[in-house]
């Protein structure tokens, strides 16, 4: 019988696969003959089981399977165990203790020495930590960028109010007809103003908002 993904063989490039975030990475095989699955110790742990603890099946494999993502891997499979193509699927698996994790599997098929398909073999590598990171990083961004939105929205609310001698809400209101009639976002101009007021002044001097916001809405008519 041809060596299984767990072999010897293939753990540099089962070792490879598992850097950068440790992604837990396991291997599988699957007998076309017999139907028959082989996971690695790994693969049992991905899916929330002790190693040898369950038998791996193909009805159990897509037991697992998110409903949502279920038929999307039903037919990865069949096309494989028809095809023998090299394949691949991201998608999400429920585990023994009901915990969610995504997952990518990726594998191709194999032939004995008369060219006839015998097995599928491959990798499962769970993503679950690179996704929340990942997830996490870009909740991050989004937060800070929208402090800084709120930022200079604040302080080119101010600088309206000082120019123009008006409260808050009327230098809101100006900034906001200013935006529509500009075709601008309001955040951005914003920004824009604030970045104009920052390079216009000079080091020592005090700032004139009168003059700051003339300057800017001439330049900001020009660019328009």
């Amino acid at each position: 019988m041809n060596p299984s993904p767990g072999s010897t063989e293939h753990q540099p490039l089962e070792n490879v696969l598992a850097l950068g975030d440790r992604t837990p990475t396991g291997t599988y095989r699957v007998d076309l003959t017999t139907q028959e699955w082989w996971w690695s110790d790994e693969t049992y742990r991905i899916h929330g089981f002790e190693p040898g603890e369950v038998v791996p099946t193909t009805a159990m494999v897509l037991a697992h399977k998110h409903p949502a993502d279920r038929e999307q891997v039903r037919h990865v499979l069949e096309d494989a165990r028809r095809t023998g193509a090299p394949f691949a699927s991201v998608h999400r698996i429920i585990d023994a203790h009901g915990k969610n994790h995504v997952v990518s599997i990726v594998g191709r098929g194999r032939t004995d020495d008369h060219g006839d398909l015998v097995d599928l073999v491959g990798y499962v590598l769970d993503l679950t930590g690179s996704v929340k990171r990942f997830a996490s990083e870009e909740a991050n961004f989004s937060i800070r960028a929208a402090a800084q939105s709120r930022r200079d929205i604040e302080r080119a609310k101010l600088l309206v109010s000082l120019a123009l001698g008006v409260d808050d809400d009327e230098a809101f209101a100006l900034l906001r007809r200013r935006s529509n009639d500009s075709n601008v976002p309001l955040r951005a101009l914003a920004e824009r103003l604030v970045r104009h007021v920052r390079t216009a002044t000079v080091p020592g001097q005090p700032v004139d908002p009168t003059r700051a916001l003339r300057h800017f809405d001439a330049s900001l008519r020009t660019e328009g």
